[in-house]
């Protein structure tokens, strides 16, 4: 799993481009230490705990390792037991719940240091005909008349989350809460570079993704600022994820991020969104509940 030369259309090589190889060929690419049981490591930038994206997707490459034939995977549910720490490497277990015909199912614990942090199911389905209905792509600016995530936050004064480095993305409207509550936003988002062919790297690369964003339509809502990890208006923590992916895609493509929180309460929000390429086509679906505290003041 190893990035390529950018597209044309890509800017010239810089922290973006090192941030995607990083993923690709080093976070994502895990180590095989034998049957069944994988080692990842976090980026070498500094966090407070490891991002839930990551270990999502690093859950999701350790499952695919151990699917025989060609089965995409089309659903992925998980939930983040405790926060991981970025200097500690992270072993993902695989249990081979079953092979059947149309179904591969696996099921992936994240360790360290003996202990549990994350749990993931995973199903993987032989492609196969059957009914086609989807939503209608809901109306967007394009990306290309959208600051990117660097701009728009370079000139709010902040610095762009790291976590957000190896993607292009591109909201329709301000990163930082604004002076109304908002519960739905619209974010493009690509890879920073082409990133091969593999469905299951790009399957892995929109899990990471899926988790950027989602739960700020809870905090926008309210007009709290989410962005930064030690000057937001909140604390927020993954507590589960979802991703359905219903059709091909390329995620070094132009994607459409429409999200929505339809609901908070208890100190838990809930956000939903789904996944558009250029064509219209309803590619993926996300939905994740977090842990969301507004900090005292």
């Amino acid at each position: 799993m190893t990035g390529t030369s950018a597209w044309t259309d890509r800017p010239a090589p810089g922290p973006a481009h090192a941030a995607l190889l990083e993923l690709t060929g080093e976070i994502l690419d895990l180590e095989h230490l034998e049957v069944d049981l994988f080692r990842g490591r976090s980026p070498r930038h500094a966090t407070l705990r490891v991002f839930g994206g990551q270990v999502a997707g690093q859950a999701l490459v350790a499952a695919g390792r151990t699917v025989v034939g060609n089965r995409p995977v089309h659903s992925l549910h998980g939930y983040f037991v405790r926060p991981g720490r970025p200097a500690s490497p992270i072993v993902y277990r695989v249990g081979r719940i079953r092979d059947g015909r149309s179904f591969t199912t696996r099921r992936v614990d994240a360790l360290q240091n003996g202990e549990t942090i994350f749990t993931m199911s995973a199903s993987f389905h032989v492609d196969e005909p059957g009914l086609t209905h989807q939503d209608t792509m809901p109306a967007a600016p394009p990306p290309e008349s959208l600051p990117t995530s660097r701009e728009a936050f370079l000139r709010a004064g902040r610095d762009i989350p790291v976590n957000m480095l190896p993607f292009d993305l591109r909201r329709a409207g301000a990163w930082q809460a604004g002076p109304e509550p908002e519960r739905s936003t619209q974010v493009w988002l690509r890879a920073a570079d082409v990133v091969g062919d593999d469905p299951l790297l790009h399957a892995c690369l929109l899990t990471y993704a899926s988790d950027l964003t989602l739960l700020s339509g809870v905090t926008s809502a309210h007009r709290l600022e989410p962005f930064g990890e030690h000057d937001s208006q909140v604390a927020m923590a993954s507590l589960d994820h979802a991703v359905w992916f219903h059709r091909p895609f390329r995620v070094d493509d132009w994607l459409l991020f429409d999200q929505d929180s339809p609901t908070a309460g208890g100190g838990r929000g809930l956000a939903r969104g789904r996944f558009f390429d250029r064509d219209g086509r309803h590619v993926a679906s996300a939905v994740q509940e977090g842990l969301v505290r507004v900090r005292p003041r």
